[in-house]
């Protein structure tokens, strides 16, 4: 189980620090179906993923996917998403318990579908940046992440890209504002007085964080419009995924 584990940890980690989504979205259910309690699940991917965006990060930073100086556009773009996000996060503890799940699941499922079919139809224009664009969807965003633990990357690298930001760029933006996210979702549930499962955080942390410099370098030697392409792809399909386990009631 602990190998089982550790290698979906992994495996959704290179995919999230590749495209800038995927860690909470593909490793939550996994873990569930598995037999975790979705209580203790979204916890410690909130604070696993804080360590491992930290990392990523650092990486695209280093290897010039993204500028994160203080000064610079990246970063802006990055605080500002955090900052709307943390009052998304905060507002989706308090009321996780209050929504019926499967209405969550069709919102989260036919959105996320929507952005990608939205980047592939777009995907040879090139758009002017606007923060506008991306505020409310950042909102919406961590939103999601609070309640589910996923539904965070591909709502903000979407919403990034069809607001004029590289994709290469995007996946370095879409880590920093992430782990202001994940860290005051789980500051949330702490002051809410959720039991953390540390033995199964620890673990997250120790097997996702090494795919980080991989998934880095990959971004770095991949094409733009190429990785453009699989990003709306990868958005598309999560979307019919969520609408699919809705439909079979799951």
């Amino acid at each position: 189980m602990n190998l089982l584990v550790g290698i979906l940890a992994f495996g959704s980690e290179y995919l999230d620090s590749s495209l800038g989504m995927g860690y909470g979205t593909a490793l939550a259910p996994m873990l569930i179906l598995l037999g975790y309690n979705p209580l203790k699940v979204v916890p410690a991917i909130l604070i696993s993923q804080l360590i491992t965006d930290i990392a990523a990060c650092i990486s695209h930073h280093r290897l010039n996917n993204v500028d994160l100086r203080a000064d610079s556009k990246d970063f802006r773009i990055a605080l500002i998403l955090g900052l709307v996000s943390s009052l998304g996060v905060i507002i989706a503890c308090l009321v996780a318990v209050k929504i019926p799940q499967y209405i969550l699941t069709f919102y989260i499922g036919l959105l996320v579908f929507a952005m990608g079919i939205l980047i592939l139809v777009n995907i040879k224009k090139n758009f002017s940046f606007s923060f506008s664009k991306i505020i409310g969807v950042s909102f919406l965003a961590s939103f999601n992440k609070g309640i589910s633990g996923g539904g965070y990357g591909p709502l903000v690298m979407g919403g990034q890209i069809l607001s004029g930001v590289f994709p290469k760029n995007a996946v370095g933006i879409t880590a920093f504002a992430e782990a202001i996210t994940c860290f005051v979702g789980f500051m949330t549930y702490l002051i809410l007085g959720k039991i953390i499962d540390w033995k199964l955080t620890l673990m997250l942390i120790l097997c996702a964080t090494p795919a980080v410099p991989f998934a880095a370098l990959s971004v770095k030697k991949i094409n733009e419009r190429r990785l453009k392409i699989f990003v709306g792809i990868l958005i598309m399909l999560l979307g019919l995924l969520t609408l699919f386990k809705i439909s079979r009631g799951s």
